[in-house]
């Protein structure tokens, strides 16, 4: 009866260490629309860096459809997602690229890097990421 208890119990605590360590996959039509409320102003509708905020920065806005190409191949997720949430700040006008990771709070969610490791982040940044490999040449 109490090997039946402790295996039980054992298999619990594996089924919520599994629920927690999961890598999330984000909803690409919530990127979307994300990034056109907060991003595309600088970026452009089409992602190409050409929002009408563009011509007064001092460092123009990456062309965004062309991530995979510039970084060999491989879409640069932990890069991407530490400029949104501004673990990596860029200066794009005289001042940091505006951080929003306080719009884009939400649930923490695991994403898996291209090295197999899990990275952290909110649920916004999984979508804006997702809606992003969408748009890529």
């Amino acid at each position: 009866m109490r090997c039946t208890w402790v295996a039980a119990v054992l298999i619990g605590l594996g089924s919520m260490a599994a629920a927690e360590g999961e890598i999330t996959v984000g909803d690409a039509m919530a990127g979307e629309a994300l990034y056109r409320e907060h991003c595309a102003v600088c970026h452009g509708a089409e992602a190409t860096g050409d929002g009408p905020m563009a011509p007064v920065l001092l460092i123009q806005p990456a062309d965004l459809t062309t991530l995979i190409d510039r970084h060999g191949g491989v879409f640069p997720l932990e890069r991407v997602a530490a400029r949104i949430d501004g673990r990596d700040p860029l200066v794009s006008h005289g001042s940091q690229m505006p951080v929003y990771g306080l719009f884009f709070q939400g649930k923490d969610v695991a994403l898996r890097t291209d090295a197999g490791q899990p990275m952290l982040t909110s649920q916004p940044i999984a979508d804006v990421v997702a809606w992003l490999r969408t748009i890529q040449q």
